[in-house]
Parts: structure tokens; C-alpha cells; sequence
């Protein structure tokens, strides 16, 4: 049986997801449905980045 070499991996996506969806679920968690359409507008507008498909 051939044993792989592990790959350290400088930089983990998967990881780096995980970790940007437990935030905002923190964030919004007790939020109202007005709330988070609010929220989501307020992210879109502070990051200054073009939302998709417009």
C-alpha cells in the first residue's frame, strides 16, 4: 500500500469559508427578516465591490 505525502497548504479555502460564514451567522443570528435585507445591503455598500450580475 502507498502512503501520500501530505501537502502543507498555505492557504485553505474551505477553511477560510467556514470561518467567514460562522461570523456573519453570529452576527445575524437574531436578526429580523427587514434586519438582515438591512445588513446585507449595508455589507454590499461598505465593501465597495460591484455585486454580481450587475
Amino acid at each position: 500500500m502507498k502512503t501520500t505525502k501530505k501537502i502543507e497548504k498555505k492557504f485553505d479555502a474551505v477553511k477560510m469559508m467556514r470561518e467567514i460564514r460562522d461570523k456573519i451567522s453570529a452576527e445575524t443570528q437574531n436578526m429580523s427578516f427587514e434586519e438582515l435585507k438591512s445588513y446585507l445591503k449595508n455589507q454590499i455598500t461598505d465593501s465597495k465591490q460591484k455585486p454580481i450580475g450587475k
